[in-house]
């Protein structure tokens, strides 16, 4: 028997393990008439996912403001295969980036608006990315009960392409490049009049969660930069969100020559991304 420390819904729930260790479990009615505080039968475990660092604990709660528990726990399922089936290393903030893609598919593929990746096909280069985002697919279709094609590989494969790598200790962190990274950014939203605000304050958040890891990826010889998969990407923002595009790149180089660093071309990508979320920028083709 294990103590439930917050029932997600009648089939998964967070649980103390004790020495202030947690972790995610499933199983058919697992939580069924449950709550915070009651004993769970652990013969009804049907899938564990372990929150073994503090940054992923914190993940957890952030995600579940304004996504499916259903999804995050899908976002969880995924991750685990990758680290313990594959012993693929991945940071953290995988978890916000991959959680967000799988509900804004999910999101486009109720609404009938879902359209296949444009993500170029990259997995001679990264086979291990590929095998990962094949099972994900799996994953997500049976867990969500959606039918996303195979081109959908494409798109999970690049969220462990870019977070790829060990988890930089706080030793690792150097406190005045992640203040001047906020600086910088701050100062470039501010000067576009991008505020948080209410109504987009769960994607500024995000982003700033983004920035944290940003400083530990700083001329980081182990993230691998594909320019031609990289260009592809950027020339497809670039036609789909010329706002946000601008935007990401005067943040993109100021960050280069304000730091001294070399930045992978795979950020500005992010960068895109989170601007155009905080913007609401409708797509232009």
């Amino acid at each position: 028997m294990v103590e439930i420390a917050q029932v997600f819904n009648n089939n998964s729930a967070l649980i103390n393990l004790g020495d202030h260790k947690q972790a995610i479990v499933k199983g058919k009615g697992i939580a069924f008439k449950k709550s915070k505080g009651s004993n769970l039968e652990t013969k009804k475990i049907e899938k564990i996912f372990y929150l073994n660092t503090k940054s992923s604990r914190e993940n957890l709660f952030f995600l579940m403001k304004d996504i499916p528990i259903d999804v995050v726990t899908t976002t969880y399922e995924i991750i685990d295969y990758a680290k313990t089936k594959l012993h693929y290393n991945v940071l953290d903030y995988v978890y916000i980036t991959l959680s967000d893609h799988i509900f804004g598919a999910y999101q486009r593929y109720l609404s009938d608006t879902y359209q296949e990746s444009m993500v170029p096909d990259m997995s001679n280069q990264y086979t291990t990315e590929y095998l990962i985002a094949s099972h994900a697919l799996d994953v997500i279709n049976r867990n969500l009960d959606v039918d996303f094609p195979e081109s959908e590989i494409k798109s999970i494969a690049l969220h462990f392409i870019n977070a790829k790598g060990d988890e930089p200790s706080a030793n690792d962190l150097k406190e005045s490049e992640t203040i001047s990274i906020n600086q910088i950014v701050k100062s470039v939203l501010t000067d576009n009049a991008i505020f948080r605000r209410e109504d987009n304050g769960n994607y500024y958040d995000r982003f700033m969660i983004h920035l944290q890891y940003l400083a530990g990826r700083l001329d980081d010889q182990s993230q691998e930069d594909n320019a031609e998969f990289s260009k592809n990407l950027e020339d497809e923002m670039q036609s789909s969100y010329p706002e946000s595009f601008q935007i990401a790149k005067e943040l993109y180089e100021r960050l280069q020559t304000e730091l001294d660093k070399k930045l992978s071309s795979n950020e500005l990508l992010y960068f895109i991304i989170h601007i155009q979320r905080l913007t609401k920028e409708k797509i232009t083709k």
